[in-house]
């Protein structure tokens, strides 16, 4: 005990130093960020997140003896500062955990969670009483009120990790998002496009206008951002712990901002009040569950099971496109397949998953060999060149042992809205000892719901507008359930031994970019940080394939036009980062280089 607690306090110490010495820097200049930190080759451990001052809150502690699990976390809460509309403690998220020394994959599940009040009809426009069943406009009615926030996860989440495979307390590990809050940030191109992209929404609510929108307008590029709300919040969490955000002062205020969401006096929108109470905080609670595991090309691959869609659907897509010799066919074949496997794989996604506590997934079948057979018979070497096309979602009960007689006539239309947000973080670290972490958590939209807890900094989620407000189906509101999701926080093992983690943001596309990623790193042989950076194809059951803004016009582009495949060009899929950690012990750790203003990857020792 003596020993752990003089580590520990050593560890302490260090990063004190470390804090103080930016705390000066802070006080004094912007924090300058070295050019071109979206890849980075090293030993000893590694971050990547998409914001440099979050990854290097996290390399600090790497370097102070703290393992990838406290890193994650100083990451991940120093990201609540820098990146608050992506993600925060309002929100939740999926984190793998590779324990090097029990050879061990773990997955903690910090989903948030419908209130007692979600029924189907939650969403029901109160201004429609002529068209029963009508919803609300999606946006922003729907996003932008009590009822789309879910019991928040993340910070039940940091600590379910720190208490079980960290060996830093919360408290250390909220300090370097600590002084970020206080001492401040300049805004970037990034962070204030954010906030003009979500002006009338921030405007509506008087916390949220007070802290984004000072003068009524974005803070300007260049300028310095502080939030002492949030420290202040941070400082009570540190001090307290987890009963204070659940059960104490911040559950108190939390509830209080759902029911009577603090509206300017005339907003722009109708915004209605939610239903969430005390006891539904007090019941949350973090899941521990196994790890989805699929192979691949000799690969395993690792990943979030339900409630998160991510693992089962990328390895279905996987499994799929096994059965053709994608490196040795022409690129435009390729990625054809790839397509189409992605457009079945998204039928069947929409028709059968759902939170497990809620749902009898028939997942024996969706992942059997059998099944991906079945599904690659139907990929033919053209495409169905209709925008109305929707691939529909296929039997799996035949090819498990213990079919469920309430699945067997659960033929569901697969054209599911998709409004899944697309803002979320992700973030990758590796430690000395081996282990790795790959974590993504979101507040849902960008923004979230717009709304700033009043005097605690910190912006709530609407991730309840994850669920598919229809009945029957897998991923209809219920009380107590878990919207489901698209995050793919990844982990895989090549057969030399290799370590690969890698994840991004992006609703949806999240599953499209990791299987592009792996594609191209695998069938393809790019390494990671090209394969980050290569153009975004995103198949999710539509007329239409998504793709990077320009891919359209690119010889590749026009190759699969010829095959049938509509694209369409968007502005932003995904913001990945990953790391390849290799047997020597040799570190590659990546970011992207351009989406959403370029990461920041580091190791602890170049």
């Amino acid at each position: 005990m003596r020993s752990r607690f003089l580590g520990l306090l050593g560890l302490a110490l260090a990063v004190t130093v470390w804090l103080s010495l930016l705390v000066h820097t802070s006080a004094q200049a912007p924090l300058q960020i070295p050019p071109q930190m979206h890849t980075a080759v090293g030993r000893l451990g590694a971050v990547a997140s998409v914001d440099a001052r979050a990854t290097q809150a996290g390399i600090a502690v790497l370097k102070a003896g703290g393992n990838a699990i406290d890193a994650a976390v100083a990451t991940s809460a120093a990201l609540g500062v820098v990146e608050p509309f992506s993600t925060g403690i309002g929100g939740g998220g999926f984190m793998v955990i590779y324990l090097k020394d029990q050879d061990r994959v773990i997955t903690i599940d910090g989903r948030e969670q419908a209130p007692a009040t979600a029924s189907v009809e939650m969403f029901n426009d109160p201004d429609s009483p002529d068209s029963p069943g009508a919803l609300l406009p999606f946006a922003p009615n729907r996003i932008s009120s009590g009822l789309a926030v879910g019991v928040p996860g993340t910070l039940a989440e940091w600590q379910e990790a720190l208490n079980r495979y960290g060996t830093l307390t919360l408290a250390q590990a909220l300090q370097p998002a600590i002084d970020l809050a206080e001492s401040g940030f300049e805004v970037d191109a990034t962070f204030a496009g954010q906030i003009a992209q979500n002006q009338e929404r921030f405007a509506a609510f008087r916390s949220t206008q007070a802290l984004y929108l000072p003068n009524d307008q974005p803070p300007a590029v260049g300028s310095r951002f502080q939030n002492p709300e949030l420290a202040k919040t941070y400082r009570i969490l540190a001090e307290r712990g987890l009963n204070a955000f659940y059960r104490g002062e911040l559950a108190e205020a939390i509830v209080q901002t759902v029911q009577n969401p603090p509206a300017v006096e005339s907003p722009p929108f109708r915004v209605i009040q939610g239903g969430m109470t005390l006891a539904d905080l007090d019941r949350y609670g973090v899941r521990v569950r196994p790890a989805v595991a699929a192979h691949y090309r000799g690969y395993r691959f690792y990943g979030m099971g339900l409630p998160s869609s991510g693992g089962i659907t990328t390895g279905e897509v996987l499994k799929i496109v096994e059965g053709f010799d994608l490196g040795q066919l022409e690129p435009a074949a390729a990625w054809h397949r790839v397509i189409e496997a992605e457009r079945l794989a998204f039928a069947d996604r929409a028709a059968y998953l759902g939170d497990p506590e809620y749902v009898d997934v028939p997942l024996a079948g969706l992942q059997s060999d059998g099944f991906a057979q079945l599904r690659r018979a139907e990929i033919a070497d053209r495409a169905t060149a209709d925008q109305a096309f929707r691939a529909a979602a296929a039997d799996p009960l035949p090819f498990q042992n213990d079919p469920s007689p309430s699945l067997t006539a659960s033929r569901l239309s697969a054209k599911i809205s998709d409004h899944e947000g697309r803002s979320t973080t992700h973030l990758t670290v590796s430690d000395r000892l081996g282990n790795v972490v790959s974590y993504t958590n979101t507040i849902e939209s960008t923004g979230g719901s717009g709304i700033v807890v009043p005097g605690y900094g910190f912006i709530l989620n609407n991730e309840l507008t994850d669920f598919d407000p229809v009945q029957p189906h897998p991923n209809s509101p219920e009380p107590g359930k878990r919207p489901r999701s698209s995050m793919a926080p990844t982990i895989a093992f090549a057969p030399d031994g290799t370590v690969l983690a890698f994840g991004s943001p992006g609703g949806s596309t999240i599953i499209t970019t990791v299987i592009g990623i792996a594609v191209n790193m695998v069938d393809l042989g790019l390494p990671l940080d090209q394969a980050i950076a290569a153009p975004r194809i995103s198949q999710r059951n539509g007329g239409t394939t998504q793709v990077d803004s320009g891919f359209e016009q690119s010889e590749l582009g026009q190759q699969l036009s010829a095959l049938g495949q509509i694209l369409e060009p968007v502005p932003e899929i995904g913001a990945a980062t990953g790391l390849i950690m290799r047997p020597d012990g040799s570190i590659l750790a990546a970011a992207e280089p351009t989406r959403r203003g370029g990461g920041a990857a580091l190791t602890v020792r170049p």
